[in-house]
């Protein structure tokens, strides 16, 4: 497999490379990549073939836009690279009136206001017309969906964006606005953007199946955990390692038991192919049911050579297991609904198979 094995996203006709490039490094101060490296980073991906470019608004306090709209103006990428940003967080740049110490509550969240202010920055700063892949980058938990809905099928019937997705909310949010953009016959999500990787598995309960069931694409953030899945970070002492060792999202929480010995089981495995751990977790997430492109980023760029290495890597169906089997999720009440001993009760003792577990099977005669 390589960059230019495209595929569709979603059930749509927006074709991408199977790995997106995310430039939330673009502009970063302290862990990102400066204006030489990022054109590198940036140059290494387009020329390899790769035409999925992945920012946000909120990215280096907007100044990942800027890079990476500069970038593609430079190359003259526009009608070739699909540009995907985000909306949705605050912005932290609004000046306050003297008498407040809190920001602008309509400068972020889901609202049809925030959506159209943050619109019109993302698209100066971007140098572009429109968008091809507009972000929710997170549910707010306050605006209705259907409003989120309406305001965003009035942006694709505007032109200024071409199709919308979903990112980091609960999987209902997802479903009901493609149930009811299907029952309208209008736009709908066509892709979630959720976190999954080997030590983060949470989505394949509930995510997974319904991103599948509604034809959204399924497209995993930090498939290397924050870089724990490199190897960076020694059990005895992470600090000073990397990302994860100062202030971040995760906090100490990738530093489980269980994790190190995910971790353990990836280095058995990469020993025996000779490539790195980064390798092997990627091909791990690129193989999983659902996934039509992961997001990966770098600070430099052979960190972005050794991303794209792994789309040539074939794993085992035994490393696969392996790898699978370490990192299984804890059972829940909700695995037990589908287990093949509820499965047995329910049709009279017989292991009977839905059509999503039989029609991809080489054996099927359908």
């Amino acid at each position: 497999m390589s960059l230019t094995d495209y595929r569709a996203l979603g059930k749509s006709g927006l074709i991408v490379s199977p790995m997106a490039l995310g430039t939330m490094t673009f502009g970063a101060k302290t862990w990102g990549a400066d204006q030489a490296e990022a054109k590198a980073i940036f140059a290494k991906y387009t020329e390899s073939g790769g035409n999925f470019i992945d920012t946000a608004d909120i990215y280096s306090g907007g100044a990942s836009e800027e890079i990476t709209g500069q970038f593609i103006h430079e190359r003259k990428l526009r009608d070739h690279v699909v540009l995907a940003t985000k909306f949705a967080f605050n912005d932290a740049s609004n000046t306050l009136p003297s008498n407040q110490t809190k920001g602008n509550p309509n400068a972020g969240g889901a609202g049809a206001k925030n959506i159209h202010r943050a619109l019109e920055g993302s698209l100066k700063r971007l140098k572009t017309d429109y968008i091809d892949l507009y972000w929710m980058h997170v549910w707010d938990g306050v605006t209705p969906v259907e409003e989120v809905l309406t305001t965003l099928q009035g942006l694709v019937q505007s032109g200024k964006i071409r199709y919308f997705a979903f990112s980091d909310m609960p999987a209902w949010v997802a479903t009901k606005a493609a149930t009811i953009a299907n029952e309208r016959r209008t736009a709908k999500p066509i892709a979630i953007q959720v976190e999954y990787s080997l030590v983060a598995r949470a989505i394949e309960r509930e995510h997974t199946p319904a991103a599948i069931d509604a034809g959204m694409g399924i497209i995993p953030w930090s498939p290397l955990a924050g870089g724990f899945l490199t190897g960076k970070y020694q059990r005895e002492n992470t600090s000073n390692s990397g990302r994860l060792s100062g202030a971040n999202p995760f906090g100490d929480s990738k530093f489980t038991d269980k994790n190190w010995e995910i971790l353990e089981v990836v280095r058995k495995i990469a020993g025996d192919q000779n490539v790195s751990l980064s390798q092997i977790a990627l091909a791990w997430v690129m193989a999983q049911p659902g996934v039509a492109s992961t997001l990966v980023g770098a600070s430099r760029c052979s960190q972005l050579q050794d991303n794209l290495d792994a789309l040539q890597l074939k794993l085992t169906a035994e490393q696969m297991a392996r790898l699978s089997a370490v990192s299984a999720l804890s059972p829940e009440f909700s695995d037990s609904l589908v287990s093949p001993f509820t499965r047995q009760l329910v049709y009279g003792g017989h292991a009977v198979k839905g059509w999503g577990e039989y029609i991809h099977n080489p054996n099927s005669r359908l």
